[in-house]
């Protein structure tokens, strides 16, 4: 009986597997790269304070390990057996006919977290505090991301999928939010301080 079932289930799964996969690996992308830019944040910010080391370590891995996640979440679509796209349909954005925007929208998301990822090797030569600029754009790439799993995903209308969503995303978004508010109010005391200046100065004169 076991047996039989186990038979129905494989038969039932195979023409879909490289689909299941994909998705299970695109899930998997979305949930790390939530991870990993919410630790970002957290270390950018100096909210989490001490082991500063272990937490580089532990961001770098879950970077690394987003980027793996995309590349089995794209590569493996070349074999499913109903859209039957091609390597350049996963890796060259506005060539695929299926959904073009939202699939474009990933593609280029992967491209920029992949760039973006390996550039923090090559910090030294980049520089650093071009590095740390250019870095920026990740959460950019994570926010495209998101896009992309809401407007394409086979499970963005459900209710697991977009909780869990909700779960990983709300955080890091908090922390940007905060982020670019805390950005904004120290541009706007740089721009008040001189006119402050030169009212005392004047007033002094």
């Amino acid at each position: 009986m076991l047996t039989t079932q186990t038979t129905a289930f494989a038969t039932a799964v195979a023409p879909h597997l490289f689909w299941i996969i994909s998705r299970a690996a695109g899930i998997a992308a979305l949930v790390l790269a939530s991870f990993s830019v919410c630790l970002g944040l957290l270390m950018s910010q100096r909210t989490v304070k001490g082991h500063r080391l272990d937490l580089r370590v532990a961001h770098e891995a879950l970077s690394l390990a987003t980027l793996v996640a995309l590349i089995v979440h794209g590569l493996t679509l070349i074999g499913d057996g109903y859209l039957h796209p091609s390597l350049g349909d996963v890796a060259v954005p506005f060539l695929s006919s299926y959904k073009t925007i939202w699939t474009s929208v990933g593609i280029i998301a992967f491209w920029v977290l992949a760039v973006l990822g390996i550039s923090y090797y090559a910090r030294g030569w980049i520089g650093v505090r071009r590095w740390r600029k250019l870095h920026r754009f990740t959460a950019l790439a994570w926010l495209m991301g998101i896009g992309h799993a809401l407007g394409e995903g086979t499970d963005a209308g459900q209710a697991w999928f977009l909780a869990m969503t909700a779960i990983v995303v709300l955080p890091p978004l908090v922390l940007l939010l905060k982020a670019h508010c805390g950005s904004a109010g120290r541009a706007g005391t740089h721009a008040i301080e001189p006119a402050v200046l030169r009212t005392v100065t004047t007033r002094m004169e």
